[in-house]
């Protein structure tokens, strides 16, 4: 017979939706232990949707009774991930990792149907977590975050808290081998982890080796469930890495995207050498002070006018009812490269923007996204995108279409070139644009008199005044 006063001590919290549609988030990293002490609000774990990291509240007090899945297992929606005794004290209960049987958690009461509390925009973000010390050396030195774009876009690098501090390649190569950072003692000047405390940490085993016996774990390491799928190396010579998250929504959206929509990319090369004397000029001006001022920000406000001028190519293909969508509102992407997978944040009704505006919604958007806080709202709803590969030293590409939009604009990387002008051979700032656009939505035409437009402003910036 179970105790059904003990029972309804407990209180379980299930993974909630956040509301766009998908199904299930990995666990990245808990912040609380079986034991520790929680309060409503209080963050108690950071999980991955196919979207985007967001940190997760409960909405309860209490201590910590079970966790139920360890850092990166998959869990679907509506899975109960965290048990927490509302009523410490008030009975005796046996311990999470006793053999003795123990009362589930009492469910915790349904949502309105048809809906779960959402993962973003719900609880408060700071955490309390009174933490059991943990057995063994622990590093608690910041890392320092991977930069997202470059000096273009006007990026920098920033050091998130509560992280060993590693760089990007060796965090890539300690994720590569299935190595967690916060396990590896760093040999490195200020604490930093060199690639050999990585190997030095990795601990192959051989592919017939039987398991080793488990020894007994206490209540805080307790899991029901199987272990998370790892990076597996089969020999010296290939290294297979599980598709999930962030990079499996960007594998199906490409897909997708790629064999629905016909493509098709238009080419330009463009002196820009004005323009980089007008960010110049703009960085002085008292009136952008306080905001970044760099060539994306004239390259967005360009593409804007040029989408005002031909409104046609701001739109969308309805498949369902065979129509095409004219949208009255420009909410302009901008494609990020993150640690975790490429992510397209946007600027809502960035057509309204003034260029003061829109220079502090540039930044607003490349902080969060670089800090790992960018919401799925906040990369939904988009129509057109830009995409700079020149951060990258490339000269351009052919831009696949975020789905559901109707164009992407790639900018190539701005360089001193040999460039006729006014007759006369002379070095100039030089950059190719290629836009790729959908030939159900945008014909040649179209697509061509955009790409001119933006080509056109970049050229002569004063046609900002003349033609917005």
């Amino acid at each position: 017979m179970t105790d059904t006063s003990n029972a309804a001590r407990f209180r379980e919290f299930k993974m909630p939706d956040v509301g766009e549609g998908l199904t299930e988030a990995e666990i990245l990293k808990w912040y609380v232990q079986a034991g520790d002490t929680v309060t409503d609000g209080q963050v108690v774990c950071e999980v991955e949707t196919a979207k985007a990291a967001v940190e997760l509240p409960i909405p309860f007090d209490g201590v910590v009774h079970e966790l139920r899945f360890p850092e990166g297992t998959t869990v679907d929606v509506g899975q109960v991930i965290i048990a927490v005794d509302v009523a410490p004290g008030s009975g005796d209960a046996a311990p999470a990792a006793e053999s003795a049987p123990v009362a589930r958690p009492e469910p915790e009461p349904e949502a309105p149907k048809g809906r779960q509390p959402v993962l973003v925009g719900y609880g408060v973000s700071e955490s309390s977590t009174k933490r059991r010390a943990r057995k063994g050396a622990a590093t608690a030195v910041p890392a320092a975050a991977a930069a997202i774009q470059g000096e273009m876009n006007g990026h920098t690098t920033v050091v998130p808290e509560s992280r060993p501090l590693a760089k990007p390649p060796v965090r890539k190569l300690a994720k590569d081998l299935g190595i967690d950072l916060a396990t590896v003692v760093p040999t490195g000047e200020g604490g930093i982890i060199t690639r050999e405390d990585v190997h030095a940490a990795a601990t192959p085993v051989p592919a017939q080796a039987p398991a080793p016996t488990a020894a007994p774990v206490a209540a805080e390491t307790a899991f029901e469930a199987p272990a998370p799928a790892v990076v597996t190396t089969v020999g010296a010579r290939e290294t297979r890495i599980p598709v999930k998250g962030v990079r499996k929504a960007i594998a199906q959206a490409m897909v997708g995207s790629a064999f629905t929509a016909p493509h098709v990319t238009e080419f330009v090369t463009v002196d820009v050498t004005r323009t980089m004397k007008l960010v110049a000029e703009l960085k002085e001006d008292k009136d952008m002070a306080g905001v970044r001022v760099n060539p994306l920000l004239i390259i967005a406000k360009a593409l804007l006018v040029a989408i005002k001028r031909n409104p046609e190519v701001n739109a969308a293909w309805d498949e369902a009812n065979q129509e095409i969508v004219q949208k009255h509102y420009v909410n302009l992407g901008i494609a990020a490269a993150t640690p975790r997978g490429l992510i397209v944040p946007n600027i809502k009704d960035a057509h309204e923007q003034t260029l003061p505006q829109l220079a502090a919604s540039l930044g607003e958007l490349v902080s969060t996204a670089r800090e790992g806080k960018t919401s799925p709202a906040a990369m939904a709803g988009g129509t057109v995108t830009i995409t700079n590969v020149g951060v990258f030293g490339v000269d351009t590409g052919t831009p696949i279409l975020n789905p559901g939009e109707s164009a992407i604009l790639a900018v190539g990387a701005i360089k001193l070139q040999p460039w006729v002008h006014k007759g006369k051979v002379k070095p100039r700032q030089v950059t190719t644009l290629a836009l790729s656009f959908d030939h159900r939505l945008v014909d040649g035409e179209l697509g061509s008199k955009v790409l001119a437009d933006v080509a056109a402003i970049l050229e002569q910036p004063k046609r900002l005044i003349t033609w917005a």
